[in-house]
């Protein structure tokens, strides 16, 4: 690598960690530390077992950010250094790939550095619970449905996630009604949160004998999945629950099995089912995981709408807003109308290939809160 490639990359990530020395303001970090560890020392600290813990958690956190933030700043002067010294003697090669290989390990913490950073949801963590719905259209939308089940069913191999089918209901002539998919590893939720919303799709339709060109729409709901320490309050009494026989509908989606479950909230109209599962017990366990879900993501759609009444904002927040449009005729594209962020190869994201959709997203959502 030349003296000049390195110069460019180091000024590169030098400029990445002005970037994150602007966002996490040092100085109010370690106030925040050092409050905590105050807190930590008053003889009362352990009254309140639960408050102790989450400061505790909170204040390793915080300290994890500020270690390995001062960690990126010594490995970026000491690339400095050596870009200094190779600059005095060109012909060192040694040196040279020294250098190369600390600046290989330079981004690579960076890279992860910023996907920490972004990550920092209270469920991000965990595994995600995702539903596609067709719109209105029949066989077309339908289609496009699956489409989409395929999509993400891509992506999630591609990064060793593991993705399970708990109901799949399939479409009259193709395609699918319903699909709601378990996807299991790291970070799950806290990548895939940027799916939910509308997306659109503008094709001509294999389905139309004319040729036309048609526009096609699915939701996707994205949620985390909870487990039983989070405080969800579900009433026994407001439940309707119906076993039912797997007809098997889905055909390779699904375990056939004559113990699938639905559970109906009254309150809300919320219904969930599962039939993937072996046994009724799994079904229904696993239904309620997906009902607590659901009543979670409502809660954090009324808490949005409250907050942007307060703002006075007047955009639309919610799961039903466009988010993302696939143009496939007369031109191929594929863009997302919050960053603005667009590919021209559309194959490739139906193959899976979300990565650079999602960071763009985490890094749009990041300059939201920075200015709010």
């Amino acid at each position: 690598m030349e003296i000049a490639e390195f110069k460019n990359q180091l000024t590169q990530t030098a400029a990445k960690i002005q970037q994150f020395r602007r966002s996490l303001d040092l100085d109010n970090l370690k106030e925040s530390i050092a409050i905590n560890e105050q807190k930590m020392l008053q003889p009362d600290f352990w009254q309140q077992t639960q408050t102790a813990q989450k400061i505790i958690a909170q204040t390793n956190q915080l300290k994890e950010q500020y270690n390995t933030f001062m960690q990126l700043n010594e490995q970026q002067e000491n690339a400095e250094v050596a870009l200094e010294l190779l600059q005095a003697e060109p012909t060192d090669h040694q040196l040279a790939q020294e250098l190369t290989n600390t600046l290989q390990d330079l981004q690579q913490h960076l890279h992860q550095y910023e996907l920490n950073l972004l990550l920092d949801g209270p469920y991000d963590h965990n595994n995600a619970l995702l539903e596609i719905h067709p719109g209105a259209g029949g066989t077309e939308s339908q289609d496009w449905g699956s489409m989409l089940l395929r999509m993400y069913e891509r992506w999630g191999e591609q990064h060793d996630f593991q993705v399970e089918i708990e109901d799949y209901q399939a479409g009259e002539e193709a395609g699918l009604k319903s699909v709601s998919l378990m996807i299991k590893g790291h970070n799950a939720y806290g990548l895939l949160r940027s799916e939910h919303g509308v997306h659109r799709l503008v094709r001509i339709s294999p389905f139309d004998a004319a040729g036309r060109r048609h526009t096609s729409f699915a939701s996707v709901e994205v949620m985390p999945e909870l487990d039983e320490s989070i405080d969800i309050e579900v009433n026994p009494d407001d439940l309707r629950i119906d076993v039912f026989r797997s007809s098997g509908a889905g055909g390779q989606h699904i375990n056939k099995t004559s113990s699938a479950v639905r559970i109906t909230h009254q309150p809300t109209g919320i219904v969930v089912s599962s039939q993937a599962q072996r046994s009724q017990l799994q079904n229904r366990q696993t239904a309620m995981n997906m009902l607590r879900a659901k009543l979670y993501q409502r809660e954090l759609e009324a808490q949005k709408q409250r907050e942007a009444q307060i703002k006075g904002e007047q955009a639309v927040i919610g799961w039903g807003s466009q988010i993302r449009s696939y143009v496939f005729h007369p031109y191929t594209m594929v863009k997302d109308h919050r960053t603005n962020y667009e590919t021209g190869n559309g194959q490739a994201v139906m193959d899976g290939d979300l990565d650079a959709f999602i960071y763009s997203y985490l890094q749009w959502e990041l300059s939201q809160k920075q200015t709010h």
